[in-house]
């Protein structure tokens, strides 16, 4: 969820409600930004904007979280955006066909890695990917691979493995990776699929049973929007995420270089 709002205008802007933004009464930034960007990255994206916003004290950085293809889909039905960043290359890839980011300043800027995570209190026994067909494993969690990078990842390395459809038989699609994650911090479900950096944020409630081999590198990609009317200081903010500054704000959370 958002943690900034407009000082004019108290508002929350949800990933995966966003449709337009209303400015009660003028804005007292010089410009204010505002960035979509995969639910993977809200801890680190909250610091970067924080510390972005030190620097250019005339830009004030909105954000607004969900999974990469709603956010991408938002932004083709004209909710406003001036930065997008995915969890993969196949929502920016979509982004680009429909022409609503700038091909010339797409870049990767970040890595990870899918883990399958269990309740800290499991007593299952789940060590490999095979073990998650178990008759005693009845609930899995994953991202919609039709919405959720985290998902598409995940559904391709069951796939290699042969064990896609026995999983996706127990299968709780999630709205976004830390929806997935929460189900398995509530012990809502035996198992789930995340990013590592997501497990990172909650070692108290889940431990990582399963680092998944992915044939595809978990990369996430970064452009500004064709809509923009802000093209300074969006451009800005992405060459700021790209910059040792901004790499060390995502080394802190885990994120590995591109």
């Amino acid at each position: 969820m958002t943690q900034r709002s407009l000082p004019f205008l108290r508002r929350t802007v949800c990933g995966a409600a966003l449709a337009v933004l209303t400015f009660a009464a003028p804005s007292a930034f010089a410009a204010d930004l505002i960035v979509s960007a995969a639910a993977s990255l809200t801890n680190a994206f909250k610091t970067l904007a924080e510390q972005y916003e030190k620097v250019h004290p005339d830009t004030k950085v909105i954000l607004n979280f969900g999974a990469s293809d709603v956010l991408m889909q938002q932004i083709v039905k004209g909710a406003p955006a001036d930065v997008f960043a995915s969890a993969d290359q196949e929502a920016m890839n979509k982004a680009e066909a429909e022409k609503v980011v700038q091909p010339a300043t797409r870049k990767d800027f970040a890595a990870n890695q899918v883990v399958l995570i269990v309740p800290n209190d499991s007593k299952l026994g789940i060590g490999t990917l095979k073990d998650l067909t178990k008759a005693d494993v009845r609930r899995v969690a994953y991202g919609n691979p039709s919405s959720v990078p985290v998902g598409r990842y995940t559904k391709g390395a069951l796939e290699a493995e042969g064990l896609w459809d026995a999983v996706a038989a127990k299968g709780v699609p999630a709205q976004n990776v830390r929806q997935s994650l929460d189900y398995v911090a509530r012990g809502e479900v035996d198992a789930g699929f995340v990013f590592a950096t997501d497990a990172a944020i909650m070692p108290d409630k889940v431990k990582v049973a399963v680092r998944v081999p992915n044939r595809t590198p978990v990369t996430y990609p970064i452009a500004v929007t064709a809509q923009t009317k802000q093209g300074p200081q969006a451009n800005s903010f992405v060459q700021y995420v790209l910059s040792p500054e901004g790499q060390a704000v995502l080394s802190k959370y885990g994120f590995q270089k591109p």
